[in-house]
This record gives structure tokens, sequence and C-alpha cells, in this order.
């Protein structure tokens, strides 16, 4: 157990781009499909996610997450856990990596992976939906493919929007949702929803959607009308159809049908944009196979910088 690698966050992250985990994430579903084992329980508001995944050449991964909305006003992290990688041909434990570094750059790197294949080359109008932690890491996954891009974020308690752009250089921090949407190429949205906060009818031509928040059944960050106006992308179907309310709730209630569904990631030569004025709209469920693929990212590169 000694010789096992137990990468801590600042020193992983250290060695990490967001191009090479992208890149990393596309390499990972050219491998056989993933066997995904997930369990999620709940106590009200409080989750606990147990996500397990073995990729046949890669190995296993297990990550166990909690999420508390509570936590925050107590002075506590929200979300916590821990992930461990054991190695494909041995099933011995192969590195214990920092639940925080694994979940910041698998969330994001979901995300960009999506957008890099589907948003406008050109846009240049990121807006980022939820101040938390997970949009501090959009803002970075996306300066990284956008560099020339202006950002503005928006928080339905606009205290959490100032300190988030007091902390980012040229932030801005949209006062009103409707126009800041309106104004946008690409909408990036990280919260904790269950009514939706982004509306069909101000969606845009050529505009890039990207739903991050919606992890329970119960859970929505958009309207039906915006999922039948855009082109729908997930990034995993056994991990977003039946689980999660972005997806599931307009499925049962006849809004959308399962066809409109067009790929995900195993199909990943199917996301392209077909003409500059569609809208697309991905949805980034996560899912233990993401974590697996991230943190063999990680300790890959941790093993090649010793």
């Amino acid at each position: 157990m000694t010789d096992v690698p137990n990468i801590p966050f600042d020193a992983g992250e250290a060695l990490l781009d967001w191009f090479g985990l992208t890149d990393a994430l596309a390499a990972g579903h050219d491998l056989p499909k993933a066997e995904i084992g997930d369990t999620f329980l709940y106590r009200g508001k409080d989750t606990l996610l147990n996500r397990a995944a073995w990729i046949d050449g890669l190995g296993i991964a297990v990550k166990s997450a909690t999420v508390f909305p509570g936590n925050p006003a107590q002075g506590r992290s929200m979300v916590n856990g821990g992930v461990c990688l054991y190695a494909d041909d041995t099933g011995q434990m192969a590195a214990i990596v920092d639940f925080h570094l694994v979940t910041k750059w698998k969330t994001a790197g979901d995300s960009l992976l999506a957008a890099r294949r589907l948003a406008r080359p050109d846009s240049r109008n990121i807006l980022i939906v939820g101040a938390g932690t997970q949009g501090r890491a959009l803002h970075a996954a996306y300066s990284a493919a956008f560099p020339d891009a202006a950002f503005t974020v928006w928080n339905r308690t606009p205290e959490n929007a100032q300190a988030m752009a007091s902390e980012l250089p040229g932030l801005a921090v949209a006062e009103d949702l409707e126009t800041a949407v309106r104004g946008a190429d690409i909408v990036t949205s990280a919260t904790m929803s269950t009514q939706p906060l982004i509306r069909g009818d101000w969606l845009q031509p050529g505009q890039h959607i990207d739903l991050i928040g919606a992890y329970r059944p119960d859970m929505r960050e958009t309207d039906d009308a915006a999922l039948k106006r855009a082109r729908i992308f997930v990034d995993s179907f056994d991990t977003t159809i039946g689980h999660i309310g972005e997806i599931n709730i307009p499925l049962e209630s006849g809004a959308i049908i399962r066809d409109d569904l067009i790929a995900d990631y195993y199909d990943l030569a199917r996301f392209t944009r077909e003409s500059r004025d569609e809208i697309t709209l991905f949805k980034n469920g996560g899912g233990a196979h993401l974590d697996l693929m991230t943190s063999r990212y990680i300790l890959d590169r941790w093993n090649a910088g010793q």
C-alpha cells in the first residue's frame, strides 16, 4: 500500500491541461463500453452517490460522493467524497486521487469535450449560470478553448456572483438572466435548480447550451421549449435516461422522444454542428466511467511527472 500514489489536489492539478483531458476522454470512448454501477441514496435534500466503472483495458474506479446542500451555510464544502483507482490487469489499487481534483476536471472536461465539437469556434460571449465551485471550473475550462471570449456570470444570489467576479479578473456580473442568455453564444449552467431557469423563448440562433447542474430525478435547468428548439446530445445514454430529470421528465411527458437524443460520447463522430444557426444542447450527466477516464489521465500525468 505504501507504493500506491496518493495524488493531492494542488500537486496533481499542476500537471493537467484541459485539451489533454478532453483528448483522453475521447480516447476512452474508443475502448470497450464501460460497465457502470451507480447507486443513489437520498435523505431529504442530501444525496449519497456511489459510482463504479470498469473499462476493459483502462481499469476500475470507485467514487463515493456526498452532496449536502446545507453545508455551505455552516462553512463546510457541499460536496465531499473519495476516488480509488484499480489496475485493470490485477485489480490491485493503482492510486488514491483527490476527490475534488477528479470532480472538477471530470465535470468541466465533460462539458468542454462537447463544446469543442458543438459550439461555434468563433463564440465570443460565454454566460456561466451558477457561481459555485463548478462555475469557477467552467470558467477555467472554457477559457482554454475560447481564449478571446468575454465571460459573464449570473447567480440567484447576486452576492455570490460578485464574489466570483472579484476572484476572476474580467468576469462581468449579469443582473437579469433573460438578457444574459439572449446575449450569449454559449450558456453553461451548473445550478441545483429543481425548476427550469433557462427558457426556450430566450434562446438565439447559433447558441450552444451546456447543462450540468441537474443530476437528480427532480432537477431541471431548462424548460421543454428549450429542448424542442435544440439538437440534443448527452454524454451517456445509460446515465441520463431514466436517471436525470433534465432528460427523463420531458421524455415521460412526451415533450421529447427518445430519437430526439442524437448521440452520446460512444458515437462521438455525430457530435457536429450542422449549420451556423442551429441551437445545440448538451446534457452533462457525469458517470463513473468519466471519473475513471479522468482519474487514469491524472495518474498518467502524475507518473510522467515523477
